[in-house]
């Protein structure tokens, strides 16, 4: 085994670049995933470059480095816009992940129920990525291709999650679970909601995660809110099947596929709800 442990990101990519190797971030899935095995080859920890840590506006975005870590998300200063994602920051695993385990690295791992991506959408996140040939930026939509699927090259190291600004938007994330901690998610809901003068949704960003290969937004029920209130009765009634039939959900020892469905349209009712008394709070 080769173990290297860069302090800046030019020699990170050099390292990858002359040889490759496996990323160390905070190692929560790092670790587990060998198995009680040695780790072999090379591997690159990222702990040490300071370029891909911290929380910071810029202009009209919100930039959150790499190896930030949850601990991080939940103690930050920022707007009622990331009400949702410290929520979900408060659910990754126990206090101690939460210390070591890092944003990409939760997005990196690509699990369908992997707790930092339905907030993430709802932000319309985007990723942005190092490698020898520069910068480049992709969607999280796009980024995520499927069950431990990204759109990473070998010779890639993800810098940051880049959150475009929207002012006086709130959010909101809720999570179901078999127990109220330390549990996989049976099903996951993210809603970012921004009211018009007259109390009316003018913009709704709604995700699920646990219910796909990968978490998804719902365009139909998003574009279906627009000029309503937001109450309860004319919520649900855009939640019927049409609107959610780009959900996939499986059936297994959590729960049925029609169980998860239904708890997605309660759970988007309540995720609603919760980011509009974050608003007007």
């Amino acid at each position: 085994m080769q173990f290297h442990r860069p302090e800046t990101l030019d020699d990170a990519l050099f390292v990858l670049a002359n040889g490759g190797g496996r990323l160390l971030a905070g190692g929560t899935d790092f670790y587990p995933s060998l198995m009680d095995a040695p780790a072999t080859g090379t591997i690159l920890d990222l702990r040490k470059v300071e370029a891909l840590r911290g929380i910071h506006r810029e202009e009209d975005s919100w930039r959150i480095g790499a190896t930030t870590t949850w601990r991080d998300i939940t103690r930050a200063d920022l707007p009622p816009l990331f009400d949702g994602l410290k929520l979900a920051a408060r659910e990754v695993g126990s206090v101690q992940i939460q210390n070591a385990g890092t944003i990409a690295g939760n997005i990196c791992n690509a699990s369908p129920a992997a707790d930092g991506v339905p907030p993430l959408l709802a932000l319309n996140a985007s990723v942005e990525i190092a490698g020898p040939n520069g910068l480049r930026v992709v969607d999280l939509s796009d980024f995520m291709l499927g069950v431990r699927k990204t759109d990473l090259k070998p010779d890639e190291i993800v810098t940051a999650v880049l959150v475009p600004d929207c002012q006086g938007a709130s959010s909101s994330f809720l999570k179901l679970g078999a127990r109220r901690y330390l549990v996989i998610s049976i099903a996951m809901v993210a809603a970012t909601i921004l009211l018009d003068q007259d109390g009316a949704i003018s913009d709704a960003r709604l995700s699920v995660g646990a219910c796909s290969a990968v978490a998804r937004r719902l365009p139909n029920v998003e574009a279906s809110l627009i000029g309503i209130m937001p109450e309860v009765d004319p919520i649900r009634s855009r939640l019927g099947p049409a609107e959610l039939g780009g959900l996939t959900p499986l059936s297994d020892v959590r729960g049925s596929a029609e169980y998860r469905l239904e708890a997605v349209r309660e759970l988007v009712c309540r995720a609603i709800l919760d980011a509009v008394k974050g608003e007007k709070g």
